[in-house]
């Protein structure tokens, strides 16, 4: 009869072990579960919106508008049209008309539809231009001779 060695005995245990943790390492049991996260959704914070006229308006002409628009947010934000809601002028020029609606305005600027998402930072050119108008009127319009012109934009 062939005895067992210890060297054989070793080798068999080791084989044995190796096994059983192979079998170990492929078992397991299925299951089903569920469960629940959160997270917090971010708030729109007002873009600015800044204009720049780039030559004098004299009555009966036109000048090209140039956006831009600041955007404070830590997010993308969307511009849709840019709207002239109005003007103000200067001190020293108070007398100056600066109606931009009903049948004879001073001033007119169409709605400039930008449909841009614009990254947070400062300083964004808009495109397209827009293009703000002094309307000849027919009746003088010598108080607005030299003013500063404010023009206040919307966007939604």
């Amino acid at each position: 009869m062939r005895w067992i060695t210890k060297k054989r005995a070793l080798v068999a245990l080791g084989c044995t072990c190796a096994l059983g943790v192979a079998g170990v390492a492929f078992a397991y049991f299925t299951s089903t579960g569920s469960g629940t996260g959160t997270a917090a959704v971010g708030s729109s914070s007002p873009v600015t919106l800044h204009a720049t006229i780039s030559s004098t308006l004299y009555p009966g002409s036109s000048s090209p508008v140039a956006l831009t628009v600041d955007n404070p947010s830590p997010g993308s934000q969307r511009v849709g049209t840019v709207t002239l809601a109005s003007i103000t002028v200067d001190a020293g020029h108070s007398t100056c008309s600066t109606t931009i609606t009903g049948g004879n305005p001073d001033f007119a600027m169409p709605a400039v539809t930008v449909n841009q998402t614009f990254a947070p930072g400062n300083g964004q050119s808009i495109t397209p231009s827009g293009t703000l108008t002094m309307k000849e009127t027919g009746v003088s319009q010598d108080a607005c001779q030299g003013a500063t012109l404010t023009l206040h934009l919307t966007n939604n």
